[in-house]
């Protein structure tokens, strides 16, 4: 008997598969049960006394959300679906990633505006809507002998990056807008590209998963192709959690807030050192991190230490009452 028996978390997705039953699996072994909730179906009913209807509570709610994915949609679908998160939060429910934690990660600008304001390294980037001033930057990034990577505010898994300004001998121009990616055409993401950190070999960056303010598992993820993510091709091996990865990987979190986060970083080649780079920058923090590819390498049970951080942690401080900075004294204390 645990004490977190009868506990019922819901699974907030908008796919059930490997990365579900996992969870399932490790809040089972707590004594707790997960229920797979999309959004989508969520309801706000003002006639009901919470306001909220999600499918399988009925008027109830339950004792916990870990929110697996948020399927796509319009401005206004997807703002709803963050308000049901919301809302679930000032009912008491704890929330793991809080909402407007998973608001700044799914926003590449905000992001690397966090990340500056922490002085934590990360590549330069421009976004603005004015086409003239994206194509002076492109040319003003090719002058100082380097080029940019045009990115959708608003993605994941690679899709929709391209290369842009000098790439060689050549000069690729902003795209008009990349296939299958939604946005303004007029709204421009331009981020400083980071060559292979050793000429004439496969380049590779790291992903880095921080649980409850600590980071557990690292991998390589290795493709000859300069976009490194799994679902573009990229091989992962197993790599050590050196300090110096864990140190950026659990600032880059806390800098957005979150409860657990998939942080990307990259080694830097010698030339971009030797003009002022950091010997490692950060990529990108993923508010919503798949691991199937990281538990593929590692032995560490990462659902399972999810799940124990929601319950022990997350859970735990809101039924005694802790602040919200609780997060942090509880990652030094299993640090020190």
């Amino acid at each position: 008997m645990t004490a977190s028996t009868g506990l019922r978390v819901a699974l907030m997705t908008d796919e059930i598969g490997w990365h579900t039953r996992q969870l399932q699996r490790a809040l089972r072994a707590r004594g707790g049960v997960g229920r797979c909730v999309d959004l989508a179906d969520c309801e706000i009913d003002t006639r009901l006394p919470m306001g909220l209807l999600l499918p399988g509570y009925g008027r109830s709610l339950p004792d916990a959300v870990l929110v697996r994915g948020i399927a796509g949609g319009s401005f206004e679908q997807v703002t709803k679906r963050l308000t049901v998160l919301h809302a679930l939060q000032a009912l008491g429910v704890p929330v793991y990633n809080e909402p407007r934690a998973l608001e700044r990660s799914v926003d590449k600008a905000m992001t690397s505006w966090l990340l500056h304001q922490r002085g934590l390294p990360t590549p330069a980037t421009w976004v603005g809507e004015d086409r003239a001033r994206a194509r002076r930057e492109l040319v003003r990034a090719a002058a100082a002998g380097h080029g940019l990577v045009s990115k959708p505010l608003f993605g994941s898994q690679g899709k929709g990056l391209a290369r842009v300004g000098r790439h060689g001998e050549r000069f690729e121009p902003l795209p008009e807008r990349p296939a299958g990616v939604a946005g303004p055409a007029g709204l421009h993401y331009l981020q400083r590209f980071l060559p292979a950190a050793v000429d004439g070999t496969p380049g590779h960056d790291w992903r880095v998963l921080v649980i409850g303010g600590r980071a557990v598992a690292a991998m390589r993820r290795v493709s000859a192709h300069w976009i490194h993510n799994v679902a573009q091709g990229a091989q992962v091996e197993p790599a050590p959690l050196t300090p110096a990865l864990a140190t950026l990987a659990e600032a880059a979190a806390d800098a957005l807030g979150l409860d657990y986060a998939g942080v990307d970083l990259m080694p830097v080649a010698e030339a971009e050192r030797r003009a002022g780079l950091a010997p490692i920058q950060i990529l990108e923090v993923n508010g919503v991190a798949a691991w199937r590819g990281l538990q593929k390498v590692t032995a560490f049970d990462i659902a399972r230490a999810l799940v124990d951080d929601l319950i022990d942690r997350k859970l735990a401080a809101a039924r005694t009452g802790r602040p919200p900075a609780a997060r942090d004294a509880a990652g030094q204390a299993r640090r020190a």
